[in-house]
């Protein structure tokens, strides 16, 4: 009897722990101002839609979504809501037509491990603002945009060229020459010199920025971007890779000082040297965003997103020429009738390289590398398409949704460069091409990432004819999802010297 009534408290006791909860979660929606969020499917006490939604490739779940529930819907990620933004229209009235409400960044916890939540990427309000537009006009003041930028990357095209060149009839993953070569140019500006690929301070650096791709990338980081503070207790290689990460902090800090010892305010010589003057001159203004810690962390953004993304583009790139042969002999044979063989290509050319641009753009639409987008976040409680989203709360940019949008795109489910074609073989812009996102937080390095890929990827093709290990049509080409977005397939490839 007292085992039965024992059972009986416990089973009571239960039962009531589960009616708080349920009252708290109902109460905390009201009072957090929830109570008008847009539509989406029931979701768990404390637990949210965790159990809905693909952890390794949300963007997925979120397409499915955005069919049963519209173009604005919420999910639950955790205790928190998310709002989901799918399709051009709504995009583009979110981002740009009311782009200041929208404008904010939400609290991505990896990124804020990493960052402190200094920098221009985690940062919101004032700060990003003051921190976007300094950063976009040294960029451009250091060749973003200007020759200079092209004369950089056209000498690191040499070098990639000549590392490829390296490795003969053999077989061999492009990835790290890739790597190298990409991060070279954020270096250059950066840093004001390039390294060689072997120097053991570049390894340092790429090291710890494969580690943190692979945990981003990875369920268990999604997780940790759910439930910091529980995944952050439980044992891993991520504790080494944060541990790292602080290290590369370490790093760009020690570099910025030894800088400050002999700066020229005249004439600053790379990124850091210009943040250096800035520093100094608003060393006496009260609340300046210009100091070591937001000079830190954008290092580590520009180091980070310029080096990822566009040697990940590129790797896909190339993957797919193997893929598409007949691709590949039209690139080349435009690329010999326009550039020929005794010349590096230059940004002059892709006007007259309209089939090649097409290609690159299609590489990247086909691609999809950032479904979601960094993740935003309201800067006020906004009214938006009949519903209130509250201040703070967290937005993703379905940028997937336009990318494969049938409305948008002659075949918008195959790689086919005639997308960014028109029918006499003109390149075609297209409004639906997001590859760079939308609005105020547009990637602020597209200008740079244009000249690259473009640089890259004509400059290797006048060079070399790439081939898989088996024939095309067994040539797996579809990237691998991930919790932030879809990564090309690790793979080997043989490049032939063009004769």
């Amino acid at each position: 009897m007292d085992i039965l009534g024992l059972l009986s408290n416990n089973i009571t006791g239960l039962l009531l722990g589960l009616t708080v909860i349920v009252l708290f979660w109902k109460n905390m929606g009201k009072n957090c101002n929830t109570a008008r969020l847009p539509p989406g499917p029931s979701p768990l006490p404390l637990l949210g839609n965790i159990f809905q939604v693909d952890i390794g490739q949300p963007y997925k779940t979120y397409l499915t979504l955005s069919k049963q529930y519209g173009s604005v819907f919420t999910v639950w990620l955790g205790p928190k809501p998310v709002v989901v933004l799918s399709g051009y229209e709504t995009l583009k009235e979110a981002l740009v037509n009311k782009g200041e409400e929208f404008s904010g960044r939400a609290s991505y916890p990896i990124l804020v491990q990493v960052t402190k939540g200094f920098g221009v990427l985690a940062s919101s309000g004032a700060r990003w603002r003051d921190l976007r537009r300094f950063s976009i006009m040294t960029l451009k003041n250091f060749g973003m945009g200007r020759r200079s930028i092209e004369e950089r990357v056209q000498e690191e095209a040499g070098f990639l060229v000549k590392a490829f060149s390296e490795q003969g009839d053999s077989l061999f993953n492009p990835n790290n020459l890739l790597s190298n070569a990409v991060s070279n140019v954020i270096c250059s500006v950066v840093f004001g010199q390039r390294f060689e690929y072997h120097d053991p301070q570049f390894t340092f650096l790429l090291h710890g920025l494969d580690g943190y791709f692979n945990f981003l990338s990875s369920s268990k980081g999604q997780l940790f971007n759910v439930f910091p503070k529980i995944v952050g207790c439980l044992s891993g290689p991520h504790h080494q890779l944060f541990q790292h990460l602080e290290r590369v902090r370490d790093f760009f800090k020690q570099e910025a000082q030894q800088r400050m010892k002999n700066l020229d305010t005249q004439s600053p010589q790379d990124f850091i040297e210009a943040f250096l003057v800035r520093m100094l001159e608003e060393k006496d203004k009260p609340g300046t965003e210009f100091h070591f810690d937001n000079l830190v962390s954008s290092i580590w953004t520009l180091f980070s997103a310029g080096t990822e993304t566009t040697s990940s583009t590129l790797r896909h790139a190339l993957l797919l020429m193997m893929k598409y042969p007949h691709v590949q002999e039209r690139v080349q044979k435009e690329i010999d009738e326009v550039v020929g063989c005794s010349r590096s290509p230059s940004i002059q050319d892709k006007q007259n390289m309209p089939y090649t641009d097409a290609v690159i753009h299609e590489v990247q639409r086909s691609m999809d590398l950032a479904p979601t987008s960094v993740p935003h976040k309201m800067m006020r409680d906004t009214e938006f398409r009949g519903y209130c989203i509250p201040e703070g709360t967290m937005v993703l940019p379905l940028l997937s949704s336009v990318l494969s949008d049938p409305k948008l795109w002659k075949n918008p489910d195959v790689f086919d460069p005639e997308n960014f074609l028109n029918e006499d073989g003109s390149f075609r812009k297209n409004d639906g091409f997001l590859a760079f996102g939308l609005g105020k937080r547009a990637c602020l390095g597209e200008g740079m990432a244009r000249v690259e890929l473009f640089l890259f990827f004509s400059s290797l093709l006048q060079r070399f004819t790439f081939t898989a290990t088996v024939p095309p049509e067994e040539l797996e080409i579809s990237p691998v999802g991930c919790s932030f977005g879809r990564l090309p397939r690790v793979y080997s490839c043989y490049a032939k010297l063009r004769e």
